[in-house]
């Protein structure tokens, strides 16, 4: 079982940076591809951004591509989501979910995923 947490949401002007982590519980984090999905108010919650359990494979979701970038450090059980040049329209809670796997298949789908944190609010004012 993964337990997951998110951190480093807040407030900023658009055209500006954060960068989010999801922190892990478990001995086992490097045997799941990680996601960040997000949710705005009244909308269904959207894929953002995939990676392989190794790192070695990515994908984004066409309205962040360029803008955001996923990593991870297997060592520290963390997955990141540098986010560049926000826009108002990225506003939303931001989650992170784990899906067990070891393939260099990407997993874009919220049903995919099995482990998911509380989540992380973002707010980009214009």
């Amino acid at each position: 079982q993964v337990q997951l947490v998110e951190s480093g949401g807040g407030l900023v002007q658009a055209g500006g940076s954060l960068r989010l982590t999801c922190t892990a519980s478990g001995r086992t984090f490097s045997s799941y591809a990680m996601g960040w999905f997000r949710q705005a108010p009244g909308k269904e919650r959207e894929f953002v951004a995939a990676i392989t359990w190794s790192g070695d494979n990515t994908n984004y979701a066409d309205s962040v591509k360029g803008r955001f970038t996923i990593s991870r450090d297997n060592a520290k059980n963390t997955v990141y989501l540098r986010m560049n040049t926000l826009k108002p329209e990225d506003t939303a809670v931001y989650y992170c979910a784990a899906s067990y796997g070891t393939t260099r298949f990407l997993k874009f789908n919220v049903y995919e995923y099995t482990y998911w944190g509380p989540g992380t609010q973002v707010t980009v004012s214009s």
